[in-house]
């Protein structure tokens, strides 16, 4: 494991030299965030009772302010291109002489680029959070809050092997652009990025609940507002388990059938 904390390190020094561009997007990556939020406040101002779905006003605030903090510790954001450029580069041949697991290697690295990123938001995104103070939500209890850490865990790494098994097309396909923003497009809206997933019917949302993009926001962001818990938080802790394992499994597998059409020419 020695290697891997310096290939961590490595990866925290390399990404510091972004940190300013981080800040940047933090801050300005608020931008739509606000636009959001004045909707659902014309909304709820025209809505009798002041309920929509379930959600108070409060409560649909605090969806969109513990999103952007879920985002900051677990999106992807270059490791998908960068992978595809090793592969198509021959960068990866390194790799494969060396004691060295590519998944493991790549996964540090997205590690450190989260720690930076998400140390460098704080900033702007806990000074947004005040100024809507008054309308966001804490967790209920200190356990509630345990197992959201859990399951924004959990979230980073089934991000990270989808993005990581998309990237790994490049074995096959010269561009994977089109598969990824294929991905990011459905993923934004089945994830539960752009409204939350129980404002859907409930046939639409129960499908929803057999494929893994819930997992990837809704599930942390529900468990945080206190919306989910007993047994279905146990239910669905296992369920996100088993797609971080499922998705684990079949990024191996890409890799290994990759690899056996791999072919790097040249000095």
């Amino acid at each position: 494991m020695e290697k891997y904390w310096h290939v961590l390190n490595i990866g925290l020094q390399n990404t510091m030299v972004y940190r300013l561009n981080f800040l940047f997007r933090a801050t300005f990556g608020l931008i739509p965030l606000i636009a959001i939020i004045s909707v659902w406040r014309a909304i709820y101002e025209g809505k009798a009772g002041g309920q929509v779905a379930s959600y108070g006003l409060s409560q649909m605030i605090s969806y969109y302010l513990v999103i952007t903090i879920v985002d900051a510790l677990t999106a992807v954001t270059e490791d998908d291109w960068q992978i595809a450029a090793d592969i198509k580069d021959g960068n990866i041949s390194q790799f494969l002489l060396k004691p060295m697991d590519y998944l493991t290697y790549r996964l540090c690295l997205f590690g450190a680029g989260r720690i930076v990123y998400a140390v460098f938001a704080v900033v702007p995104t806990c000074a947004f959070i005040w100024l809507l103070r008054d309308n966001f939500i804490l967790p209920p209890d200190a356990a509630t809050a345990c197992w959201f850490a859990v399951s924004v865990a959990l979230t980073a790494l089934l991000q990270f092997l989808f993005s990581f098994t998309l990237a790994l097309l490049a074995f096959w396909v010269l561009e994977v652009a089109t598969f990824i923003f294929i991905a990011f497009a459905f993923e934004y809206l089945a994830g539960g990025h752009l409204f939350p997933l129980d404002l859907l019917p409930p046939a639409v949302a129960g499908a929803l609940d057999y494929t893994p993009f819930p997992y990837m926001l809704f599930f942390p962001v529900s468990i945080w507002l206190g919306r989910v818990t007993g047994d279905a938080l146990w239910l669905g802790l296992l369920v996100q388990l088993l797609w971080v394992v499922a998705a684990y499994a079949l990024a191996r597998g890409v890799w290994n059938r990759g690899i056996k059409k791999y072919s790097a020419v040249g000095g």
